[in-house]
């Protein structure tokens, strides 16, 4: 018996949505395809981030940029200058940034102490 309501003269059903197996279907496939993307940006990039150079040259300015900031007698601006930053890659205390790309880097610091703008910043450099 189909029970019909007032002023509807028509049973309308829902048409079922895709299986159980089609859906699971689609689910693997996705996830697979995920899993492959992954595997594929960890054989590419491994321990180095896809954006090293700008991380490079970012954290030297940053570097560079607060030591000209901090320096109230201008003393220290002038050792970055004269080689300083270079010095500080070489000897490691640039940190692991720093390894991504050493001259990027150094040209990051020099910048920075420097007071100039940043070169390499934003999408389209």
């Amino acid at each position: 018996m189909t029970m019909v309501l007032l002023g509807h003269h028509a049973v309308v059903t829902h048409r079922p949505g895709p299986s159980r197996r089609t859906l699971f279907l689609a689910l693997a496939s996705a996830v697979a395809v995920l899993a492959a993307g992954c595997w594929f940006v960890i054989q590419r990039y491994n321990e180095r981030p896809p954006w090293a150079e700008d991380i490079a040259y970012e954290s030297g300015y940053v570097q560079g940029r607060r030591v000209r900031m901090y320096d109230p007698t201008g003393q220290e601006v002038r050792k970055l200058l004269a080689d300083g930053c270079a010095e500080i890659r070489s000897a490691g205390w640039g940190g692991r940034k720093a390894t991504y790309d050493p001259g990027l880097w150094v040209d990051g610091c020099l910048d920075g102490a420097a007071g100039r703008q940043p070169l390499r910043q934003g999408l389209f450099h």
